[in-house]
């Protein structure tokens, strides 16, 4: 005997916020005529449906929370006519019982000089900041000089797979053949949550092309979110600097994440790092 798993319908809270958002939207709001004065402020359920495209019963069952079949379309219809922005769009899909939509940066939040002063903050020990396709976009200067930023690669899979200093036996990465699954199964993580971006087929088209190591891994078709591993990086300088790395999203950006660089307890790299940083290595 099989059963169903029902997704869970926050009936009353989707009531009331539908009905507090429906009340703040006027009529000319919505580019409707003028129609003197009315009772309540705001839309009456007949126009929000009207105007999303669905049928009045249909809408009155929705706001009443009732046991009726919702899609991410008409919920995207419903939340264009209430004026909602991402957050509360996706706040309506969690209250529909759908799945919500991966959220959206901010509108004009672009990369800022705060941005770039979260990840100096981060001083003395390296931080970076990769965009949603894995292309470095930031950098702070203990990253640049313990990790060799910026090099050759922008993006960081295809740097990972490419250079040589990053293969077994090449010095950059003596941890490369441990972490290089949970990498390329974290980058199928990501590419999977955007299916039809361009940008994520262009880096794996590239790779499949150019690294039979990562077409190999490819082909196992695992995913998994990357959480915190622990590299080793062979710096041709002060030799080994071994870093527990993790990453960290902004909600404001959710198409940035910051990779914190930690090194290692019991590990020479903070005092390998602080003579880097010194200056005395260039």
């Amino acid at each position: 005997m099989t059963s169903t798993v029902r997704p869970v319908v926050h009936r009353p809270e989707l009531s009331d916020f539908l009905r507090n958002r429906r009340g703040r939207i006027t009529p000319a709001q919505a580019g409707l005529p003028s129609s003197g004065r009315r009772r309540t402020p705001g839309l009456r359920r007949e126009e929000v449906a009207v105007l999303a495209g669905v049928g009045p019963s249909w809408y009155q069952w929705l706001e009443q929370g009732r046991d009726i079949a919702v899609s991410p379309q008409v919920l995207d219809s419903v939340a264009r006519v209430l004026r909602l922005d991402d957050t509360e769009r996706r706040h309506l899909y969690a209250l529909a019982g759908v799945n919500p939509p991966l959220p959206d940066a901010a509108p004009g939040t672009a990369y800022c000089e705060g941005l770039q002063r979260l990840i100096e903050a981060w001083e003395p020990r390296p931080a970076t900041m990769l965009d949603r396709h894995w292309n470095h976009v930031a950098w702070n200067e203990s990253a640049r000089l313990a990790l060799g930023l910026p090099g050759a690669d922008r993006n960081c899979l295809v740097g990972f797979f490419r250079h040589q200093g990053l293969r077994p036996g090449g010095g950059r990465a003596r941890s490369w053949q441990q972490i290089a699954p949970a990498v390329v199964a974290a980058f199928r993580a990501s590419a999977a949550e955007r299916s039809d971006d361009e940008g994520f087929r262009e880096v794996i088209t590239e790779l499949l092309r150019t690294s039979p190591e990562f077409a190999e891994l490819w082909a196992r078709q695992d995913v998994r979110e990357l959480g915190v591993i622990v590299n080793e990086v062979e710096h041709p300088v002060v030799g080994a600097l071994r870093f527990e790395s993790s990453q960290m999203r902004l909600p404001a950006r959710p198409d940035l994440t910051v990779m914190f660089y930690n090194p290692l307890t019991g590990t020479d790299t903070s005092e390998k790092l602080a003579w880097l940083l010194s200056g005395r290595a260039e």
